[in-house]
């Protein structure tokens, strides 16, 4: 905003205070105009702090990507990792239907690339096996931000095998009433791929980028940590239950030894 932007009328200047003198309202008005030149000073330094720190995102960007290549490689040795993971992810896996499930289990491998600016947009890559669902080897979508800031994506068209298309089959779901219900037209996780109207609010695609590929592991191990803690709580109890007999036996024994005692005492009559 400049100076002039800032000025403001002496009829605002005296609604703001009562027997203001010209030389109070002048104080005000040269007040702002300050105010003004130190926030543009701010938002210079904003500016630059926000190219320095687009600098440092794209030196270790570039630092990342052999440890990605080399995590990509070994994930290919783990079975339906990628399937695994995003249905234990809270978010992904509401968008997942059985025939979604079914076809992620040929997703071999998952890679998110940064554009070399970082702030124009990602792309992300799926690469898949040969599968009874569509024909294509590798899925890929990308968001793009103008010099605007406007968004803007593009992705593969799937090439649907015949009958298999999952973005507009009908299908019939178990409410929790246990009525079926009809839907004519699902939503299904591969419609992201063809879904281009709100970029901006590209919530799956954020999902993946920051939350899933910096760190895969920690949900596809979301089971494993779970069994674990539930082993824990059955060893402990266990061992109340240990505790418990213990303590009835031990009763029992001296309930045995008063008995015994009064038998003595009769046969000794």
């Amino acid at each position: 905003m400049s100076a002039s932007a800032a000025k403001v009328s002496k009829k605002e200047l005296n609604s703001n205070h009562d027997g203001g003198d010209e030389t109070s309202e002048k104080e005000q008005q040269e007040a702002i105009e300050h105010i003004d030149e130190v926030q543009n000073e701010i938002d210079r330094l904003n500016e630059q702090a926000s190219e320095e720190i687009l600098k440092v995102e794209q030196k270790y960007n570039k630092l990342r990507q052999p440890f990605f290549q080399k995590r990509s490689e070994l994930i290919a040795k783990i079975p339906n990792f990628w399937v695994t993971t995003f249905v234990n992810h809270p978010q992904v896996s509401a968008l997942l239907g059985e025939e979604d499930e079914e076809a992620l289990h040929y997703l071999t491998r998952v890679e998110v690339t940064e554009f070399e600016d970082i702030k124009s947009g990602y792309r992300i890559d799926f690469y898949f096996d040969e599968n009874m669902y569509f024909e294509n080897k590798v899925l890929s979508k990308e968001i793009h931000l103008n010099e605007s800031g406007d968004p803007t994506s593009k992705s593969t068209e799937i090439k649907w095998k015949p009958g298999k298309d999952l973005t507009s089959r009908s299908s019939q779901t178990q409410s929790k009433a246990g009525k079926k219900r009809q839907h004519e037209e699902p939503e299904s996780f591969f419609t992201w791929f063809t879904d281009h109207a709100d970029s901006g609010a590209d919530e799956l695609g954020e999902v993946i980028k920051d939350d899933i590929w910096p760190n895969p592991l920690q949900y596809y191990l979301v089971p494993d940590m779970e069994d674990e803690e539930g082993e824990g709580e059955d060893e402990d109890d266990d061992e109340e239950g240990l505790d418990d007999i213990d303590e009835e036996g031990d009763d029992d024994g001296e309930e045995e030894d008063d008995d015994d005692g009064e038998d003595d005492e009769g046969d000794d009559d």
